[in-house]
């Protein structure tokens, strides 16, 4: 417990530093750190990364940036916002059937997930995300 309780401290400290070094070691640290249940969040940069590129307009990246994201781990936060960016991008691709499926996937891991306004408004996505959160 004690080892434990160091590590967080270590951590915490860490995590307020900036400078390059330190930031290094925050990394390989945060990486190398387990969850007390044994799992492994390492999805987050390509989470970031694919949120980047779709930004960007760059779907098809982004797409495999999300599914690597997904495989790697991510906490269910960051699962139920990998799921809504690639039902965006299979929304905004014609690809309904997909979008659905994603919507759906995350609507399973937080069933009281919502939109903001403006993706709630988007003239694809938004309906299909209220129907499948109606029949959830």
């Amino acid at each position: 417990m004690i080892r434990v309780l160091i590590a967080l401290a270590a951590v915490a400290t860490l995590t307020a530093c900036s400078w390059e070094p330190v930031r290094e070691i925050r990394t390989s640290f945060a990486r190398a750190f387990h969850h007390f249940d044994g799992t492994h969040y390492d999805g987050g940069p390509a989470l970031s990364a694919g949120i980047r590129k779709y930004d960007n307009g760059e779907y098809a990246a982004a797409d495999k940036d999300l599914q690597t994201a997904l495989k790697q781990g991510l906490q269910d936060s960051d699962r139920v916002r990998a799921h809504k960016y690639l039902a965006f991008i299979h929304c905004a691709s014609g690809r309904l059937k997909s979008c659905r499926h994603e919507f759906r996937l995350a609507l399973d891991i937080d069933p009281h997930m919502s939109l903001t306004p403006a993706e709630a408004g988007h003239p694809i996505w938004g309906p299909i995300f209220r129907s499948v959160k109606a029949g959830h």
